[in-house]
């Protein structure tokens, strides 16, 4: 297949500088949200049964609710964005985290804080809309750049909202942390609706309400199993009742999808090489993501009884891993440049071999507070450069006219990679236990076990990357954003996607 020609830079961001930098930084800032609802609860979950009156088990659901929302919702919102306007969803979006955010701060009955977090969850779109946004507005040779910011804003939440959410959970009503999100959520609403220009780029079509039902179901089905299997038993008859259902389901859901002429997901094109590759790395760097916010905080905070906890507050623990987050903010640009330079495929293997690197250090180091903080720093270099490379692979080879559903599918590949690594850290932590005044804590070899597993994630993230086919002499890493579209384009005679990179043929 020949490359077809590319088209001329987004006008608006070109004619001015100024206004794109605006752009980038308003859409950053709101990308941070999404991260820290993803960790603003983590100094919270030992003591969230007596804030919120309930049992363990139903005060589990405060973080469970909010993982399976932003996987059942991502791809929808995708399709959403592509049809009505990526900025139009964007603001919805944000509207669901304000509201999420003020149901928690006034309500600590379970039921209220659910409900509150599965709107939060519900929000997680705004990260494939606005690189979506980002590919539509800028022109090319600045959309690597653009993007490795926006994707490294989700690290700096993580990073950053460990130690926020811990001063503020020490010294003020918990409920503070969520009236302070739905001030910065309000805030990003007007920044949007002030900053961003409605997109002009849009597919008309119907929308797909079967695939839309279909897929929550399967996920939340698949999901379920992976989140809550440990605490139901793993050979129950309900989990594996709903881990078989899911699974029927979702294979049903995949081949609907691909009769369809305005699927809520072109399979066929999440199945062609370099997005199916691309998506499984996603996996593996979604899963070490979860890792890295998960193990450190618990070795930092451990008793020094336990011959290898190093006693730290939980504010001090927060601040060891705070550096890790700025490490990426100011990597971000870095990430851009070298994306442009040697491609987003050596991007992606050069991030997912330093997170590997990151997990080796941890198990050598363990035993030390500096230790930790340096590992943490290798491990956020590694997500830094992995999470730029991943949508710009993603874009190189889908139509800009699916950018944020397919984006939105990529996400969703980090949240399942997320959900899987805290299955398999909450299993290996909980079997290998050690007891300490009446109080089962785990022991060293589970923290090293769970380390090496993040390692070994690391090196088949590498392996995967790897196999993602090298683009042609004469193919752009980012086509530029197509005309306007405002009636549906006429189908391309060609099977292959609208772009300006060119693949080798593969099965």
């Amino acid at each position: 297949m020949q490359a077809l020609p590319a088209t001329a830079p987004g006008p608006r961001a070109a004619a001015d500088p100024r206004a794109a930098r605006r752009m980038v930084a308003v859409l950053a800032c709101a990308t941070v949200l999404i991260a820290l609802m993803q960790t603003i609860l983590v100094p919270l979950l030992s003591t969230l049964p007596q804030l919120l009156h309930t049992s363990p088990s139903n005060a589990s659901w405060a973080v469970t609710s909010t993982l399976l929302t932003a996987a059942i919702a991502t791809p929808i919102s995708g399709r959403l964005g592509d049809m009505f306007g990526k900025r139009r969803v964007l603001l919805a979006c944000l509207v669901l985290l304000t509201l999420g955010s003020i149901v928690v701060a006034l309500t600590s009955q379970i039921g209220w804080v659910v409900l509150g977090r599965s709107l939060q969850g519900a929000a997680s779109s705004i990260l494939p809309l606005s690189i979506a946004i980002l590919r539509e507005e800028l022109p090319r040779d600045r959309v690597p750049g653009g993007v490795a910011l926006i994707s490294a804003t989700l690290g700096v939440g993580s990073s950053l909202g460990l130690p926020v959410a811990s001063v503020v959970a020490q010294n003020l009503d918990w409920h503070w942390i969520f009236a302070g999100t739905a001030v910065l959520g309000a805030a990003a609403f007007v920044a949007v609706l002030r900053v961003v220009p409605a997109s002009r780029i849009r597919t008309p079509g119907r929308f797909d309400f079967l695939g839309a039902l279909g897929l929550t179901v399967g996920l939340l089905f698949l999901l379920l199993v992976v989140s809550k299997g440990r605490s139901w038993g793993w050979t129950s008859p309900l989990v594996l009742g709903l881990g078989v259902v899911g699974v029927l389901v979702l294979v049903t859901w995949a081949w609907y999808q691909a009769t369809l002429r305005e699927p809520l997901v072109d399979v066929r094109v999440s199945a062609r090489r370099p997005v199916l590759l691309t998506n499984l790395a996603s996996v593996m760097a979604g899963f070490a993501m979860m890792a890295t916010g998960l193990v450190p905080p618990q070795i930092l905070q451990a008793p020094t009884g336990t011959g290898y906890g190093l006693g730290q507050s939980m504010v001090a623990a927060g601040l060891c891993l705070a550096p890790a987050g700025v490490v990426q903010m100011l990597l971000s640009p870095v990430a851009g440049r070298i994306v442009v330079r040697f491609g987003a495929r050596v991007t992606l293997v050069l991030g997912l071999a330093t997170i590997t690197v990151g997990f080796g250090a941890a198990l050598l180091t363990m035993s030390a507070v500096w230790g930790i903080v340096v590992s943490s720093l290798i491990n956020g270099v590694g997500i830094g450069l992995s999470f730029a490379a991943m949508p710009v692979l993603i874009m190189s080879a889908v139509p800009v006219s699916e950018s944020a559903a397919a984006n939105g599918l990529n996400t969703l590949a980090r949240a399942v990679g997320a959900s899987v690594s805290s299955a398999i850290v909450g299993l290996v932590l909980a079997s290998l236990t050690i007891d300490l005044g009446g109080i089962a804590l785990p022991t060293r070899t589970a923290f090293q076990v769970t380390l090496l597993i993040g390692a070994l994630g690391g090196l088949l993230g590498v392996a995967l990357a790897l196999f993602i086919p090298r683009p042609l002499p004469g193919g752009d890493e980012i086509p530029d954003a197509a005309p306007p579209v405002t009636e549906p384009a006429p189908a391309p005679t060609s099977s292959e996607p609208l772009t300006g990179r060119v693949y080798p043929s593969t099965p």
